[in-house]
């Protein structure tokens, strides 16, 4: 019979999970309001996404880290793919067909996890000194941070190679990079950017940011504001959630579903989710704070912390115009299953550090 190792369930972070839950409970009622079919497959997703937890829980990472490499190649190997033989969808260039079967797979969202665990791996082999990461080091780090980020956005899919972006020099930010770097680095982004507007994105993409600058924004972030406001500061019963239930509200269970639990539940309700949200975040971030010699959990936290934030502050942001429409999903929130299912892993690689991260934990004999 196997036995857990009690001091296994110790260093489990128990308040990470009591964060989580309440927001997929009310994900699923949400969504179960507007499509019990939705709804009912959310459940399913959600099922794997907890099946996908404790594969990740259990698996031994820090005995084979050395496969991360390997892992984050075959990852590239899969972008690269895309651009080889993917499926087109809208315009967009992101699938790959299984072979043998009619399923296909979004290589840019399985990517995240490998590409957490590489950085991660990058660091804990090459810790920065205490003056920060010179010019040398930045190059090195930058390359696996940027090949991945052109590739993706060639697809195009410029939301999730941004993420990658922000994710991956907001780690080395927090870690430690010389001042001067940074500096350079935005007076050269300053001089670049009118370039890359004009050039570089495609016309939906500007389309997007004219959108966004105008006086009048967009009709779905039009609805998305109506709904919000109609809220006011309880919210409405579901019945007399109109913008929603008369479909004026556009994808209200994904990307504007912050909009249709706003109309709902109202400002406070509005409140309590933001609070919740900062509460994990914030909980997350602790961690690299608090874990001060294992590199490789810390980086590993900082960026979960930051896809979390990056995922909501965008979303948010965009269903009350203030940014961009660009796909995000609300995390753990919206319906759908990729995003869930990626997240609930990278959940259970933290855990799995936090719970082994005592080397003697390896070896115990099992009481």
């Amino acid at each position: 019979m196997i036995q857990i190792d009690r001091r296994i369930i110790t260093h489990f972070d128990f308040t990470l999970i009591f964060l989580i839950l309440p927001l997929m409970v009310l994900s699923n009622y949400l969504i179960s309001e507007v499509n019990t079919t939705l709804a009912h497959k959310q459940l399913v997703y959600f099922g794997v996404g907890i099946v996908a937890f404790f594969l990740a829980f259990i698996a031994p990472i820090r005995e084979y880290k050395w496969l991360i490499p390997f892992l984050y190649w075959f990852n590239i190997f899969l972008l690269i793919a895309v651009d080889l033989f993917g499926i087109s969808r809208l315009g967009a260039q992101r699938w790959l067909q299984i072979p043998f079967t009619h399923f296909t797979i979004q290589p840019s969202e399985i990517f995240k996890p490998a590409f957490i665990l590489m950085l991660a791996y990058l660091i804990q082999n090459d810790p920065p000194p205490p003056e920060g990461y010179g010019w040398k080091k930045f190059a090195k780090f930058s390359f696996y941070i940027l090949l991945p980020f052109l590739l993706i956005a060639k697809e195009p899919d410029l939301g999730t190679a941004m993420i990658l972006l922000i994710i991956g020099f907001g780690v080395l930010f927090v870690v430690g990079v010389n001042w001067k770097i940074w500096t350079t680095l935005l007076i050269a982004f300053a001089l670049f950017a009118p370039f890359a507007y004009n050039n570089l994105l495609h016309d939906y993409q500007r389309k997007r940011i004219q959108d966004f600058l105008s006086e009048k924004p967009s009709y779905h972030v039009q609805q998305s504001i109506i709904a919000i406001g109609s809220g006011g500061l309880e919210g409405k019963p579901k019945d007399q959630a109109t913008q929603t239930q008369l479909r004026f509200l556009p994808i209200s269970t994904s990307d504007f579903i912050f909009a249709y639990y706003v109309e709902r539940f109202g400002f406070f309700g509005a409140l309590f989710l933001i609070v919740l949200y900062a509460a994990l975040i914030l909980h997350i971030f602790s961690l690299f704070i608090t874990i001060k010699e294992d590199y490789f959990t810390r980086v590993v936290a900082v960026s979960i912390a930051f896809l979390l934030f990056t995922y909501m502050s965008i979303n948010i942001a965009m269903t009350i115009g203030l940014a961009p429409v660009v796909g995000v999903p609300l995390p753990l929130f919206s319906y759908g299953g990729s995003s869930f299912v990626n997240f609930m892993v990278l959940f259970g690689i933290l855990e799995h550090l936090l719970a082994f991260r005592f080397n003697f934990l390896y070896n115990s004999t099992h009481i």
